[in-house]
């Protein structure tokens, strides 16, 4: 059945030549006519743009990055975003053909402003899996406090409702994770719900920018202080 709205896809990039076109194909193909693909470019040096041009596809709108980090290039993503549900996308994994479709089930089921659905974890050229399932992995829940205490959002897997844009932004620069701060805000200000379907094949290669290891303690406490303070200030 045809939606009587549309959504969009915000996507950050640099320099992201060897999986675009696979990541941009995966979404495109189950996008509608009407939705979007806001890609912010955060000044690629590669091929890149070059990729992104060829595929010809008019729901594609680049803009120009503020070249101040992942955050801030997800936050000038996000602000261009007009359709109802915004969906967040790296430029280097895999989506399910069923993410879309399902996740806005959800949405509709669930009358929930946030969704963060589950995903494997998979090597550079997607031939082995090393995590079967994230949520297993980050034992990932929703809560405000679990969430600041070990972050179990994943930006790659998340969406909301547009209406938490004016709470989520502007993302802070002084915070360590985009998504962790998204997450928590979309708890604070609406509902978040954790949807145990992967939905995405997560890859992991030699240029990602998230890390999947701990900091040194000290610099673990103090982001969650930094984060605690940006957050009830919010």
């Amino acid at each position: 059945m045809k939606r009587d709205y549309f959504i969009s896809v915000a996507m950050a990039v640099y320099n992201g030549e060897k999986y675009i076109k696979e990541q941009l194909e995966s979404i495109l193909m189950q996008l509608d006519v009407q939705d979007e693909v806001i890609i912010s470019d955060d000044g690629s040096t590669d091929k890149t743009l070059e990729i992104i041009d060829a595929l010809h596809d008019k729901r594609i709108k680049i803009i120009k990055g503020p070249q101040n980090g992942v955050k801030q290039n997800f936050a000038q993503a996000i602000s261009h975003c007009k359709g109802k549900y915004i969906f967040l996308s790296d430029q280097d994994d895999v989506w399910e053909k069923s993410k879309v479709e399902k996740v806005l089930e959800i949405f509709e089921e669930k009358k929930c402003d946030c969704i963060t659905h589950n995903c494997d974890v998979v090597n550079s050229n997607l031939s082995e899996i090393w995590i079967e399932s994230f949520f297993d992995y980050r034992k990932s829940k929703s809560g405000i406090l679990s969430n600041i205490y070990k972050n179990k959002y994943l930006g790659c897997c998340m969406a909301f409702k547009k209406e938490m844009v004016p709470f989520i932004l502007p993302i802070p620069n002084e915070i360590e994770m985009h998504d962790q701060w998204i997450g928590l805000i979309c708890e604070k200000y609406g509902t978040s719900v954790f949807l145990d379907e992967k939905l995405i094949h997560y890859r992991r290669h030699d240029r990602n920018v998230s890390q999947m290891k701990h900091y040194p303690l000290l610099k673990m406490i103090r982001n969650r202080l930094v984060l605690v303070k940006a957050f009830i200030k919010k």
